[in-house]
């Protein structure tokens, strides 16, 4: 069954991780695992100092070729009656600097205990202004 709006944005805004898709280049899906914060309809993310493979994230180049994506959060427990996930789907843009970056980092701090003792610097931002919701739960 769909989970009620409100309850669907309240699993999203609460969920540690996510799974962002974004589309290659060459139309092949993309998914990676992310960290995110909610505010209103938007999610926000960042690069951050973490080890990777540089700072221009293949994400952030596929955004940046087409803005649609889709992320997800979910829950599996061997209890099936516990199962639920929540999706959003919507437009991204990757922010490199300015207001929108600054707010990502504030919020990300905000949810996230090891980011609020990081002095490493973040790199971009990725702004999901969100527009549409799917969800499902077996039970309330």
């Amino acid at each position: 069954m769909r989970l009620t709006a409100a309850e669907a944005r309240r699993r999203l805004a609460a969920a540690r991780v996510a799974y962002l898709a974004t589309v290659r280049e060459d139309g092949r899906p993309h998914v990676v695992p992310i960290v995110f914060a909610v505010d209103g309809d938007v999610v926000y993310s960042v690069a951050d100092p973490k080890p990777k493979d540089g700072p221009d994230l293949l994400r952030f180049r596929n955004i940046r070729a087409n803005p649609s994506v889709s992320l997800l959060v979910d829950d599996y427990d061997e209890a099936w009656e516990r199962l639920w996930w929540v999706r959003v789907d919507g437009s991204a843009s990757v922010v490199e600097a300015g207001a929108e970056r600054e707010l990502t980092i504030r919020l990300l701090k905000a949810k996230y205990a090891q980011y609020a003792t990081w002095t490493e610097p973040f790199g971009a931002a990725m702004v999901l202004r969100i527009e549409r919701w799917a969800s499902w739960a077996l039970a309330d």
